[in-house]
């Protein structure tokens, strides 16, 4: 897994390309991101297959905050990122989100 961050002058964004390798994603077909910047919508932010096997998303998000996120395989398989900017605990505590630091 990786995450690719990108600020956009332009726009006054940030362009964040997260990635999920072929050989931790072999067994699903379909992958998300969700998290805070999409309201935790697990069906809005669609990761696409690449031909290597790989998931790829790319997101633009406002600067000056903290998002959680996690990745949903299929649909109900949920994964960090170990590349992410930290972790915290769920209110589930029994579970944990990435953090994304922009």
């Amino acid at each position: 897994m990786s995450i690719k961050k990108k600020y956009l002058k332009s726009k006054a964004v940030f362009k964040v390309t997260f990635k999920i390798a072929a050989e931790q994603a072999k067994s699903v077909k379909q992958a998300h991101v969700v998290g805070e910047f999409n309201g935790w919508s697990t069906t809005a932010t669609p990761m696409r297959r690449m031909k290597n096997g790989s998931f790829s998303a790319t997101v633009e998000i406002k600067p000056g905050q903290a998002y959680q996120f996690r990745y949903l395989l299929g649909r109900s398989q949920w994964e960090n990122d170990p590349d992410a900017d930290g972790i915290v605990p769920t209110h589930f505590n029994d579970a944990y989100n990435s953090l994304l630091k922009l």
